[in-house]
């Protein structure tokens, strides 16, 4: 009786694995190859500390503050909180990015060492706009013989909420 319950004995089953390594062969390479385009530009950002600023106004006032006012119609660069420099109306649904940088570099020339600029934005600034402000505070492109050099101006850029404009609630 013992013998009826027994199995037989069967030779273990081979695990074709061909398949599977066909296809890390092709993914492998094709993996390696794509992460190389997918890189991810990191800017850093500074944010000012509240309690630092608040003894540093309690000093002494800043000589200089650059701040760049985004608002849905109109960008205005200002020295000092509340004495605007010069406005800049859109044209079209673009900010004047040629006229913002040539200001820049004028204030640059004008003070070499200042490195921080201080963007304020209304809700509303569309995210692309917002980029392309933040490039032309952070560097200037000069294009001689066909070689471009950028150059520094405000790299050290902080952001904030735009104050309501006047006549605005």
């Amino acid at each position: 009786m013992a013998l009826r319950f027994r199995r037989p004995n069967r030779p273990a089953a081979d695990l074709d694995i061909t398949a599977f390594m066909n296809l890390m062969v092709i993914l492998v390479p094709f993996l390696l190859v794509t992460a190389v385009f997918n890189q991810v530009s990191i800017l850093e950002m500074n944010l000012p500390e509240q309690k630092a600023a608040d003894k540093q106004n309690k000093e002494k006032p800043p000589e200089f503050q650059l701040q760049i006012i985004l608002r849905t119609d109109i960008m205005q660069v200002s020295d000092k909180p509340g004495r605007i420099l010069k406005s800049f109306p859109m044209k079209g649904d673009h900010y004047d990015i040629e006229g913002l940088s040539a200001l820049l570099r004028q204030i640059k020339a004008r003070l070499p060492d200042e490195t921080a600029a201080t963007l304020l934005l209304e809700p509303d600034v569309a995210y692309d706009h917002l980029i392309q402000i933040m490039d032309a505070t952070r560097v200037m492109v000069i294009t001689e013989d066909n070689k471009s050099t950028q150059y520094e101006l405000f790299p050290d850029i902080a952001m904030g909420d735009a104050p309501t404009a006047k006549g605005k609630r």
